[in-house]
């Protein structure tokens, strides 16, 4: 039994998507949620200040005493958290592991695509995560660096953003894809057009669900699940403006958010010095 929060954090609020599905499946769970909405996107930023942003977040998180961190954001994923787990002693996880996995099993054709941003894209982690389930599955990748804007002004279905998606996928549909992983958390709010543009044959992996899918498997294994009477209270938090997240935010989660808290820090110079240890 551990009663401690479970601490969330992404680029700006697609990570709400992953609140949310942590909320279906963990409802007796406390969790903090700091989106870096002021910084955000971090696609196109480098893999060495994403993980400066990444160190910074972290420590703050465990300042709430968190038992477990999720990285629900699929650059940070990328970027930084293979050298964060190794540096604190809390668990972490992020979003790119759990969506590879769902994604083999997914497939028939062993023929994969992801759709990320071009940091999430570049930094080839979700290859690398698929072939080390199955070597032999072909993925196909593409950054996709115009929709996380669609959902950022709440544009998500009609025909701009089904053009797109077209233009997008359409290499994708013609290698042959069977499986499609939503590779950013702002993309399921774009699944109902995705699905519609890539067809019933496609089968669409949220890393969002598999995630709280993972999470909630290794709570129970630890048997670290909350066992408070009282109903647990989600805490969140912003380095941009409160207004905003509560507004844009309100779309990600699927229910309103009463308040925000809002916090700022300079980006942290010890990352460097870290990864040269």
């Amino acid at each position: 039994m551990d009663n401690r929060p479970i601490g969330i954090f992404d680029s700006g609020l697609g990570g709400l998507t992953v609140v949310k599905e942590i909320a279906n499946q963990l409802p007796n769970e406390e969790i903090i949620y700091f989106g870096d909405t002021a910084r955000f996107p971090y696609g196109p930023r480098s893999s060495v200040e994403i993980r400066g942003f990444v160190f910074e977040i972290i420590d703050f998180l465990l300042l709430h005493d968190v038992k477990f961190i999720v990285i629900a954001c699929n650059s940070a994923s990328a970027a930084a958290l293979e050298v964060v787990q190794q540096y604190y002693n809390v668990p972490i996880i992020g979003v790119i592991e759990p969506g590879a996995r769902a994604a083999v099993q997914a497939t028939r054709s062993r023929r994969v695509g992801v759709i990320g941003t071009q940091a999430t894209i570049s930094s080839g982690s979700y290859i690398g995560a698929i072939k080390v389930v199955d070597a032999g599955v072909q993925v196909h990748s593409l950054a996709c660096p115009d929709l996380a804007d669609f959902v950022e002004r709440n544009e998500i279905t009609g025909p701009r953003v089904e053009r797109a998606i077209q233009w997008y996928l359409d290499p994708l549909i013609r290698a042959g894809i069977d499986s499609l992983i939503l590779g950013c958390t702002h993309y399921p709010l774009l699944s109902e057009t995705i699905s519609k543009v890539a067809g019933d044959g496609v089968k669409l992996i949220s890393s969002a669900k598999e995630t709280a899918r993972e999470l909630k498997e290794f709570l129970i294994r630890k048997d670290n699940l909350r066992q408070e009477k009282v109903p647990p209270i989600s805490r969140f938090v912003s380095s941009g403006d409160e207004d905003v997240f509560r507004e844009l935010g309100a779309r990600f989660l699927g229910r309103e958010i009463e308040s925000v808290d809002r916090i700022s820090f300079p980006l942290q110079e010890r990352v460097a010095g870290i990864e040269k240890g």
